[in-house]
């Protein structure tokens, strides 16, 4: 059955029975999971032995962490400011950050995606972002990059900003919509009208992006699906390349900012939160997009949905990727990245990463360094997640990268082979398959293959609550 004639058939007890907390698998091990033991001295280490690997490209994120206000289901590191000054002394430290990493890599060295997230990148100003960009390029080879991207948020953006981000050399960007009903901005603090979205998006396009994305947020306060269709008439509308279609995760426990949140307003169950997802996959792959791995929509012409016709869509902390990227650089506070297999996220506060660096020290926080049996189940969770099917050979018995001898893996097949007789996965001759019903559930699935989460409900004494994590629905 198709996964669009499987979510027709979706109920209230099949989508209550899947819907616990888990992770979304943008790393593996879980984030929750590192170790904060793994910290400086090993990430330097890392950055040393990429540095030998000089054939091999980089991947760079850069976190931009300012706002001039927090909106209320934010659920990103971000640092509420109004003071220019405040942004020249982080970019002062950042530079200093990346001429750190250039004395263990080496100059010059090529760069396969560049990506500014956030907090806000726009919130800086021309020759701020100037700056940035400039250091970067005189640093690294950004010429061969497939993607230099960047997000903003469209309520501070101008035309004009816009098109200097094209001609700085930007080739990708995303605006930030979540949802165009002026009662749910009201409830999530984020006023933006459809006029504003519809100009900026114009700018874009105008500005010559060779790939324009618009993020969406669904299970906001008081989305229904007649709400929440309203939206989806406008994307189909203006038709963006691609379009990201985000599980909002009500965390207040963990993000204090989310108690401003009208939690009465939030979907009652997780049946009608799939309401809206299930609306969302229905009318973005009925108008010519794509449906990619769990939340992603890619226009049949754009580069992600090529990739996946071609069998070459990898994942990594950013999300989705054209590429695989053996190395992924992260600058600034809470970045998270991946060199030479370890896995590190830098100090969240911002004073506390500023005086690291100071001290001429990397901010690593807590980390996590891959063994042979992370590496075998990663591969396979991701095989998973862009293929949409796990061949039988990633489970067996193997030798890993440093000879270590690795078992089968009984228990995970033993847990594919249950989601295979709920519906959720398909027996072939060559492993597994994801049905049309596990489309709609494929955290859970991906969950059989994690060796770090509990296998009952209840937590690990040693590991982190499931509380750590959202919902899979």
């Amino acid at each position: 059955m198709e996964p669009i004639e499987a979510g027709r058939r979706l109920t209230s007890d099949v989508v209550g029975r899947y819907s616990r907390p888990g992770p979304r698998y943008t790393s593996y091990p879980p984030i929750p999971f590192w170790d904060p033991e793994v910290g400086e001295t090993h990430y330097r280490e890392a950055l040393a032995r990429a540095g030998e690997a000089k054939d091999e490209p980089l991947a760079l994120y850069v976190h931009l962490p300012f706002c001039a206000a927090r909106c209320a289901y934010c659920g990103c590191n971000a640092t509420v400011t109004n003071r220019q000054e405040v942004v020249d002394v982080y970019l002062d430290r950042v530079v200093r950050e990346i001429g750190m990493v250039e004395e263990l890599v080496g100059k010059g060295r090529s760069v396969s995606q560049l990506h500014l997230g956030g907090g806000t990148p726009n919130f800086l100003t021309e020759a701020q972002m100037a700056r940035l960009w400039e250091t970067l390029d005189r640093t690294f080879d950004l010429s061969a990059a497939n993607e230099c991207s960047l997000e903003i948020d469209p309520r501070i953006a101008t035309p004009e900003q816009v098109a200097f981000y094209r001609t700085l050399g930007f080739d990708r960007i995303s605006l930030g919509v979540q949802d165009v009903d002026p009662k749910v901005q009201e409830a999530i603090g984020r006023i933006q009208p459809e006029s504003l979205t519809r100009e900026i998006y114009g700018a874009a396009r105008k500005a010559g992006f060779r790939s324009v994305n618009l993020d969406l947020v669904y299970g906001l306060p008081f989305q229904t699906p007649e709400v929440f269709n309203r939206t989806l008439d406008v994307m189909v509308e203006l038709r963006p390349d691609r379009l990201a279609c985000f599980s909002y995760a009500h965390l207040p426990h963990l993000r204090p900012n989310q108690k401003q949140v009208d939690a009465s307003g939030l979907p009652d169950t997780p049946w009608e939160k799939m309401k809206l997802f299930r609306l969302s996959v229905e009318r973005l792959t009925e108008a010519g997009w794509t449906w990619i791995g769990m939340d992603h929509f890619a226009l049949d012409e754009d580069e992600m949905a090529r990739a996946l016709r071609e069998r070459r869509l990898h994942r990594n902390f950013m999300g989705y990727v054209e590429r695989p990227t053996p190395h992924l650089v992260a600058f600034g506070c809470s970045g998270i990245g991946e060199v030479a297999g370890v896995q590190a996220q830098t100090e969240v506060k911002l004073g506390r990463y500023q005086k690291s660096i100071d001290a001429g020290s990397f901010p690593i926080v807590r980390g996590h360094r891959l063994t042979d049996d992370d590496r075998r189940r990663r591969k396979a969770i991701y095989h998973l997640l862009c293929n949409l099917e796990l061949p039988s050979r990633l489970l067996d018995a193997s030798v890993g990268e440093s000879g270590e001898h690795l078992p089968a893996l009984a228990e995970s097949r033993e847990g594919l082979d249950r989601c295979a007789r709920e519906g959720l996965l398909e027996v072939t001759e060559e492993g597994y398959r994801v049905s049309g019903l596990g489309r709609w559930f494929l955290r859970n699935v991906c969950m059989e293959l994690d060796a770090y989460l509990p296998r009952t409900a209840e937590p690990k004494v040693d590991g982190p609550s499931p509380r750590r994590f959202s919902l899979t629905v």
